[in-house]
């Protein structure tokens, strides 16, 4: 199974922008993630449509923060990413008559719609700022 980790990723990434200050370029945060520049660029264009981040081009130009990471929340990540689905086991429906069936995409569908629900509450709470609060940020 394939596990999305972008929103760790841009976490980072955000975080890492907030202390170097300025614009960072897609090279540089492509060096952070051993990733290639052009998924960066994929990737953080979608924090400028929501308006996390601008870009600017050319010479000198690179990645901005947009706002002040007290302000942005990892919900507000997750859904500039387009809301991946955070539980990555689901339900299935094979036998729809069958009874036991029923039961248990009943009881593991509500299980995972209020866990669902859960870390959405909890990642509205968590502002970037607080994150890197936990760091100790050489002078």
């Amino acid at each position: 199974m394939r596990y999305d980790a972008r929103l760790s990723r841009m976490l980072h990434v955000l975080i890492h922008m907030s202390k170097r200050g300025g614009r960072t370029t897609s090279d540089t945060i492509a060096l952070m993630l051993n990733t290639n520049p052009v998924v960066v660029r994929r990737t953080m264009g979608s924090l400028k449509h929501a308006g996390l981040v601008s870009s600017d081009g050319g010479a000198g130009g690179g990645w901005s923060l947009q706002r002040d990471i007290g302000s942005i929340t990892v919900l507000d990540v997750h859904e500039a990413l387009g809301s991946p689905q955070a539980i990555a086991i689901a339900v299935t429906v094979d036998h729809p008559v069958c009874p036991v069936e029923h039961a248990v995409v009943g009881e593991l569908g509500a299980l995972f719609e209020a866990t669902e629900a859960f870390m959405l509450e909890r990642m509205r709470g968590i502002t970037l700022a607080a994150i890197a609060g936990q760091i100790d940020f050489p002078a």
